[in-house]
């Protein structure tokens, strides 16, 4: 599927811009000590987001980025996060979405695993 839509990736923390698009929070969890009308969001898709255990392995340090990103790699292929995926793909072929997210070097997130899964089906990040 290719689009001349794409994805950005931004913090929830900082002001929406008019570059954004649909603004898709990609966290489990919501962001602590942030209002909904701050986040200024157009939805919240958590079923994105790595599973609860794979995300409590990640931080408590059980697994390294590399091992994270491989079990996350097959969440994302697995059916309850492939639907989610193919929605965000749909909203991408509307114009651009920004996938937003509380964590502090999203490229060496969820995120960023993300991102690239979505690049291999053919949407590209904008920045």
């Amino acid at each position: 599927m290719t689009s001349d839509a794409g994805f950005r990736v931004r913090r929830v923390y900082d002001p929406p811009e008019s570059a954004d698009g649909r603004r898709i929070l990609v966290d489990r969890l919501w962001p602590r000590g942030l209002s909904k009308e701050r986040a200024n969001l157009d939805e919240w898709l958590k079923d994105i987001a790595p599973s609860s255990g794979l995300r409590v392995a990640y931080h408590a340090g059980e697994v390294d980025f590399a091992a994270f990103q491989g079990q996350y790699e097959a969440e994302l292929d697995n059916a309850e996060h492939a639907a989610a995926v193919e929605h965000l793909l749909g909203l991408a072929s509307d114009g651009t979405v920004t996938l937003v997210t509380a964590v502090k070097e999203p490229e060496n997130s969820h995120v960023g695993v993300l991102v690239a899964h979505l690049a291999e089906q053919g949407h590209e990040p904008r920045r």
